[in-house]
């Protein structure tokens, strides 16, 4: 297998609206796919699906959106009302990466590259 890299993050949604509403406020875009089955959102050429079939599975995989100012999006994240699950944090060379859980019960990661806040 020789991957291109990842097209698709997928997340549980078992309450689909909610999640929409609540992703929707989160990335600021509306998402391009809405159905009861599948809810999905380009986000710079990336998929974010929500699922309302998916279970929701305690997992040790944690997809990391590249963001710019990584305090002030982990500080809206919970103000939108995820929980922290893992502060932001140097984890050498200047990366920043942060992790919090969406009301829903998934984790999601943002991660800031060095410079990228300039």
């Amino acid at each position: 297998m020789k991957p291109s890299g990842i097209r698709t993050v997928i997340y549980a949604a078992p309450d689909l609206a909610k999640a929409r509403d609540w992703y929707t406020q989160a990335f600021e875009q509306a998402p391009y796919f809405d159905e009861p089955f599948y809810v999905g959102f380009d986000i710079n050429h990336y998929e974010l699906g929500l699922d309302p079939n998916m279970p929701l599975q305690e997992g040790s995989t944690v997809a990391y959106w590249e963001v710019k100012d990584i305090k002030t999006d982990f500080d809206r994240l919970l103000a939108l009302g995820a929980a922290a699950y893992d502060a932001p944090n140097d984890v050498g060379g200047g990366i920043i990466v942060g992790t919090v859980q969406d009301p829903f019960g998934n984790k999601i990661g943002l991660i800031q590259m060095p410079g990228s806040n300039q």
